[in-house]
C-alpha cells in the first residue's frame, strides 16, 4: 500500500465528521505520489520544480502511472502545476483502483436490502496499516490528512516531519505545503463560483 492509498481510506475510516471533497482529495492524493516517488528516489525537488531521477516502475500500479507522468525535460514541472493535472479525477482511480483490489466494499444502507449502497472499507491488512499509520500520527499521512480537512492524530509532541525517516525533509515540506496551497485555492474558486450563482439567481428573479 501506497501513502496515497493509506490516504484514501483514511478518509473513509471511520468516516470524518465532515465530508471530504473529491478535488481536495485528488490534490492530496497527488501530493501523495509524489511523496512515495520522493521517499523511493526515483525524483527529487528543486525549489518548486520535480527533478526525475532515473526512470523506475514502481510496484504499484497508479504510482507507476505517475511516474510515467513526470516531465523529464528542463525545465521541469512546477510542483503546484503536477498537483493540478495529476490530480484531476485521481481521487475516482483511487476507488475503482481499491475497490477492484478488494480494500473497499459495497454496503447498503440500514436492514433494507433496498437501501441506499456505499463504499467502506474492507477489513483488511491495508486498512489496518492505514489505521496504524493515523493512529501513530505518522507526520506525513497527518500532515496530508490535515490538508483535506481531517484531523490526523498527531499531537504537538509527537515527531514532525523533519523527524520523519527515509524521506528529504525540505522537499516533503515543500510537497505538504503546495497541496495545502491548492486545497485553498480550490476552495477560494468554489467560493466565488457560490457567489457569482447567487448573484445570477438574484439578477433573474429582479427586485
Amino acid at each position: 500500500m501506497t501513502t496515497a492509498k493509506d490516504l484514501f481510506i483514511i478518509t473513509m475510516d471511520p468516516r470524518p465528521e465532515r465530508a471530504v471533497g473529491q478535488g481536495d482529495l485528488s490534490l492530496a492524493l497527488a501530493g501523495a505520489e509524489l511523496i512515495d516517488l520522493i521517499g523511493a528516489g526515483a525524483v527529487t525537488v528543486d525549489g518548486d520544480r520535480i527533478v526525475p531521477g532515473e526512470p523506475r516502475t514502481p510496484d504499484d500500479a497508479l504510482l507507476g502511472d505517475a511516474a510515467a507522468g513526470l516531465t523529464r525535460q528542463p525545465p521541469y514541472e512546477r510542483i503546484d502545476d503536477w498537483l493540478w493535472r495529476r490530480g484531476q479525477d485521481l481521487s475516482a482511480a483511487y476507488r475503482s483502483d481499491l475497490e477492484k483490489d478488494g480494500e473497499l466494499t459495497r454496503k447498503r444502507s440500514g436492514r433494507s436490502p433496498f437501501g441506499s449502497e456505499h463504499l467502506e472499507p474492507a477489513d483488511t491488512p491495508g486498512r489496518r496499516r492505514a489505521a496504524d499509520r493515523r493512529d501513530a500520527g505518522e507526520p506525513v499521512l497527518a500532515a496530508l490528512a490535515s490538508a483535506v480537512g481531517i484531523d490526523g492524530g498527531r499531537s504537538d509532541d509527537e515527531p514532525g516531519l523533519d523527524d520523519e525517516p527515509g524521506f528529504d525533509d525540505e522537499a516533503v515540506t515543500t510537497v505538504v505545503a503546495a497541496v495545502h496551497d491548492a486545497v485553498m485555492e480550490l476552495e477560494a474558486v468554489r467560493q466565488r463560483r457560490t457567489i457569482e450563482n447567487a448573484a445570477f439567481a438574484n439578477l433573474w428573479r429582479g427586485p
